[in-house]
């Protein structure tokens, strides 16, 4: 057997960076050509080594920004105005779209539209708790003011 390891996920063999025994054959004919592993040798285990303690360090930060993204959104008030009749009701509803322009307004943010959960479109004026999913697998509940344009 011949010791490899995986550059990518491999299905029923392993995850990326995985130290792995193959047949040398099946090492050298299928593996290597299509840069899904390459030999084990010291240095290349030591690199795999350092390459998951990078990743592992990158999604810990990503994961502490999130948090710090989710708390100053949650203490952000977004203020939407929106072209209404009389009683109240709005010409068309508010999008995603709008409300992640909104968020860029107000905290410079770039967040994708497609992040921001509505239960059902807003068309009426009002106050709505609107949640927007963050990476690393955070939430943030943003309080957003639907008020009659002037």
């Amino acid at each position: 057997m011949a010791q490899a390891i995986l550059l990518k996920d491999v299905d029923n063999l392993g995850q990326a960076g995985e130290a792995i025994d193959v047949s040398p054959g099946y090492l050298r004919n299928y593996l290597q050509p299509r840069k899904l592993a390459q030999p084990a040798t010291a240095g290349a285990l030591e690199e795999a080594r350092r390459r998951a303690e990078a990743a592992e360090r990158a999604a810990r930060e990503a994961a502490e920004r999130a948090e710090e993204t989710a708390a100053l959104l949650s203490k952000t008030v977004l203020t939407i105005q929106h072209r209404a009749g009389e009683d109240g009701k709005l010409y068309g509803s508010v999008t995603t779209k709008e409300i992640a322009e909104a968020i860029g307004d107000a905290r410079g943010l770039r967040i994708d539209r497609k992040k921001i959960r509505l239960d059902d479109p807003i068309r009426e004026v009002g106050t709505y708790m609107i949640e927007v999913e963050l990476s690393g697998g955070s939430t943030a509940r943003i309080k957003t003011i639907v008020a009659e344009e002037k």
